[in-house]
Parts: structure tokens; sequence; C-alpha cells
């Protein structure tokens, strides 16, 4: 019986890249960084899961634009948490833009053995200051006990879910630091029927109705 050939991966367009760098700067050696991370990602992506095969060809716009702009809003941060890496969006992409920036770290946590591998991985062939952690999110952050500036995640879990993983490092002095969809209305009304936060919302550069929810102060509904 005859095989099929594997389906073609979609390409990842350099106009798109373009797009994506006049959207988010960055330094020529951190644009480097990325190439060689969204290979990393593209070789990988035949064998496990790491995003959706559509947005491939939007890679740089969907995706690392998308991690890119949390810089801005926490520009002295230097000690990161990204909860539930996956494939790497926002960690990796931090990691590569904060290298050049001294006593910089991004940790980041996944409970995925596979896509923790990649995540060792990508963090090694880019050259920048990134742990990760093969762990369950409520593992690591009941028991943190270094410093942290900010914490993120991005297409993890709902709101009101993703406050109750970061409120032990927000209580450290963290600012929390969440991509949301164009449903944030409804999950910020489902979160205040646990939560005591005042949110600031920040519309997202890569347009597609993205929102990012900054949270400073976190407190449990009595």
């Amino acid at each position: 019986m005859k095989r099929s050939a594997p389906a073609a991966m979609p390409k990842v367009a350099d106009a798109d890249r373009a797009a994506a760098l006049t959207l988010t700067p960055v330094s020529r050696e951190t644009e480097q960084r990325l190439d060689r991370y969204v290979a990393l990602l593209a070789e990988w992506q035949a064998k496990t899961n790491l995003v959706a095969p559509s947005t491939l060809p939007h890679l740089w716009t969907r995706h690392i634009s998308d991690s890119l702009q949390l810089l801005d809003l926490a520009p002295e941060a230097k000690i990161w948490v990204d909860l539930g890496s996956g494939g790497g969006f926002p960690g990796v992409v931090l990691a590569c833009a904060l290298a050049e920036r001294p006593g910089a770290q991004v940790h980041l946590v996944e409970r995925n053995a596979k896509k923790a591998a990649f995540l060792r991985e990508a963090i090694r062939i880019t050259g920048t200051p990134g742990i990760v952690h093969l762990s369950e999110i409520g593992d690591i952050v009941e028991k943190w006990s270094g410093g942290v500036d900010c914490v993120t995640a991005r297409a993890l879990a709902p709101l009101h879910q993703l406050i109750g993983f970061a409120e032990p490092l927000v209580k450290k002095g963290a600012k929390a630091l969440f991509l949301k969809g164009q449903d944030v209305d409804a999950e910020l009304t489902e979160s205040t029927k646990y939560w005591k936060i005042e949110p600031k919302l920040h519309s997202s550069r890569t347009g597609g109705q993205g929102w990012i929810v900054a949270i400073d102060c976190i407190e449990r509904q009595s």
C-alpha cells in the first residue's frame, strides 16, 4: 500500500516577520536569537504540537509581537515567571529580549515533559537567561522563595484561575500580566466573584481584539 507523504508545514512568512519587528522593535542581537527560536519551533512542530498550525504563517505577529509587547508594561522587571509556557510564549520570547539585561532571568513553568524538553532546547540554542521548571504550577508558586518582578500567562486558563495561580507571587510584589482575548470583560466579571482586584486593561498592539490584563494587587473575596 502506497503511503502518502507527510503534509508540508506552513511556512513562516518573511513579510510577517518584518511587520512584527515594526510593531515591536528589538535589537539585531535579539532578532537573531528569535530567528533561532522560530527555526527550532518549526522543526519541533512537526512532532510536537506547540502552536496551532494555522498560525504558523503569522507566527511573528500572532505570537512573537504579542509576547514582546509585555516588556513595555514592566520596563524595569528583571525576574519573570511564565506560567504554562507551552511553546514558549511569552517566556522564551521574553528571555530572548532580556538576554542583554544584567541580572535578568525568566522562569518557565511547564507540566508537559515534551514541551519542557523543547523549552530547554530553545533556551540552550538562543543562549538566553531562562530556567525551565517541569512542574505543576501550584507546586512552584506556593514554594517560591526568590524575588519576582512579573508573572505572565498566555492561552493557559480562564482569568479567575490565572489570578489564583499568580496570587502567591503578586503577594511577593510581582505584577501580573495576562494575555487574553475578546471575552476579557466576561472573564473579569467572573473573576470578581472570587477576587478583589483593580485590573488595568491594555489593548494589544497586534489587534485581533486581544487585551493585556495588568494586576498589581490580589485579595480573596471574603
